[in-house]
């Protein structure tokens, strides 16, 4: 069995944000090796958090008709593990313990309690490790 790797909102982001020539360039390759290895998962968190950045944030904002067929998109090319009640009491968890906004912690918790190996974030710390969950920032020079 591959491992798991959940993707963090950032980089789903960068795949549709070419202010920034390099991270847009290594987000997608990131993106089509996790969909060619089928390893690739993210949450209803990353899915809501994507829409909000891609139809208002981003130098080129998406329409909310493209944003929606985006996000279609990506709930048929990934399996999208849904925020629950256990995974808010862990993030909480993970605030006390480990000093984590909520947000990150939600992603942590998410990755943690599904058995993703490895975050994909530009959030974190790269290469630390916090009970099973490796954290990788793919978008370094």
């Amino acid at each position: 069995m591959t491992a798991r790797s959940f993707i963090d909102t950032n980089i789903l982001v960068y795949t549709y944000d070419i202010s920034d020539h390099e991270k847009h360039e290594k987000a997608l390759k990131l993106i089509d090796r996790l969909v060619l290895l089928d390893t690739g998962m993210i949450s209803t968190q990353v899915l809501s958090e994507f829409f909000t950045v891609i139809t208002r944030k981003i130098a080129e904002p998406l329409s909310v008709e493209e944003a929606e067929a985006r996000v279609t998109n990506l709930c048929q090319i990934f399996p999208v593990m849904q925020v629950n009640e256990m995974i808010v009491l862990e993030a909480i968890r993970g605030v006390q313990k480990y000093n984590f906004s909520y947000w990150d912690a939600l992603i942590w918790a998410t990755a943690r309690l599904n058995q993703a190996g490895v975050v994909f974030s530009e959030d974190f710390s790269h290469e630390s490790y916090i009970e099973g969950v490796r954290f990788i920032n793919p978008l370094l020079p």
